[in-house]
């Protein structure tokens, strides 16, 4: 298996394909994976996060903090603990000064985070709740930024429910291991 860059082209046939949200995340950066018989399997993609304060709460500044925003894979990669794995050291070389990962599992898409309690990323509660827009057209939920760049604004549109994610971190600067230590949880079980 290896990993390299991934061009914008293949994030766009990714996440169109292969991702349950069908929307591509804004400022990413990521891999294409290739399995071993070096066929490609899609990518896993990191970006600066939702809110320029992302790092804040463990006093970390902008940069300092990145999301694993993406994996769209196909099926074929074999192992996505690996994968995971491979990312997290080429993220660690390519994002210097980075010193977290933060990510999280849509339990509304029936996601616990199986994956990150697999890689000994450190789970800490839920996220902060918020409710999606109806799309008007298509009676689809979208994210509010995702609504706002396809309408101009959410003025005038429909909520849905109120939901929240899973939130996981994990430290890629040792000094940061007690923090994680101190806000960790008991890891959700799948419902």
């Amino acid at each position: 298996m290896r990993l390299e860059k991934a061009s914008y082209k293949a994030i766009v046939y990714s996440c169109m394909n292969f991702h349950y949200a069908k929307a591509v995340p804004v400022n990413v950066f990521g891999y294409s994976v290739f399995n071993d018989k070096n066929e490609w399997c899609g990518v896993i993609l990191y970006g600066s996060g939702a809110s320029v304060n992302i790092g804040k709460p463990y006093g970390l500044g902008q940069g300092e903090v990145i999301e694993l925003v993406r994996m769209a894979l196909n099926g074929k990669q074999g192992i996505t603990t690996k994968v995971m794995a491979l990312s997290m050291k080429l993220i660690k070389k390519d994002a210097p000064l980075c010193k977290m990962l933060i990510s999280y599992a849509d339990k509304w898409q029936g996601h616990c985070g199986i994956i990150y309690q697999a890689t000994n990323w450190f789970f800490i509660g839920n996220s902060q709740a918020q409710a999606n827009v109806i799309d008007p057209i298509t009676g689809q939920e979208l994210h509010k930024r995702s609504a706002v760049g396809k309408y101009g604004s959410c003025k005038g549109l429909k909520y849905g429910e109120i939901k929240y994610k899973y939130k996981y971190i994990y430290p890629l600067n040792k000094s940061l291991i007690p923090l994680c230590k101190e806000l960790s949880k008991p890891y959700p079980k799948k419902d």
